[in-house]
């Protein structure tokens, strides 16, 4: 039986510490950034398009969920036989499936937990706007409602993303390899055409 390799050990828990530091400080920033702007853009908008930007925070959430569970759901072997036919987006899914413990750190919890955050803020100031804008017997309840609309679309929502995610998880990272494969090769595209 092989000896494990201490050096080999050591540099694989450095790089697993600068992994765990990294999305720290990246989830502190883009949170504090997103709660921010979101924050901004809900008061200085109207009832409906609050409800908008609530429903977009919530829908990033799952459809990030839905990538997370996937790329640890997927198999890497039907990606290597599109790669060999140089099929776009290929090589960059199974880049994600290499990666996928970090691919699913940051879509299940640094976005997910970004999104869950976010749209609690957001379902508070529009309870903030009910309250200013209409006459209600009970406040309370008006902060309820929308905490429990907003978690049951959330879970409800990632409930089915979960079940979408694992049932087509080819398809689900291969998507997201297309999606990838196009913003690289995006700069060629507009320098061509600047041509």
């Amino acid at each position: 039986m092989a000896k494990p390799d201490p050096a080999a050990e050591k540099k694989e828990r450095k790089r697993t510490i600068r992994w765990v530091v990294t999305i720290f400080l990246v989830t502190i920033f883009v949170s504090g950034s997103i709660s921010l702007i979101s924050d901004e853009v809900m008061e200085n908008s109207g009832m409906a398009m609050a409800f908008v930007i609530l429903l977009a925070i919530v829908m990033v959430g799952i459809l990030f969920d839905i990538v997370g569970v996937a790329v640890t759901s997927a198999d890497e072997k039907p990606f290597h036989s599109m790669a060999a036919r140089k099929v776009p987006g290929a090589q960059e899914a199974i880049q994600l499936l290499r990666n996928a413990e970090r691919v699913s750190s940051i879509c299940n919890d640094v976005v997910g937990d970004i999104c869950g955050v976010v749209s609690g803020s957001a379902s508070a100031t529009i309870a903030l706007q009910i309250l200013q804008n209409f006459q209600v017997a009970w406040p309370e309840v008006v902060s309820l409602v929308m905490s429990a609309m907003v978690a049951g679309l959330t879970v409800g929502g990632k409930a089915i993303g979960k079940t979408v995610a694992v049932g087509s998880c080819t398809k689900v990272v291969h998507g997201v390899g297309k999606i990838m494969y196009a913003l690289r090769h995006l700069p060629d595209l507009l320098h061509k055409k600047k041509k």
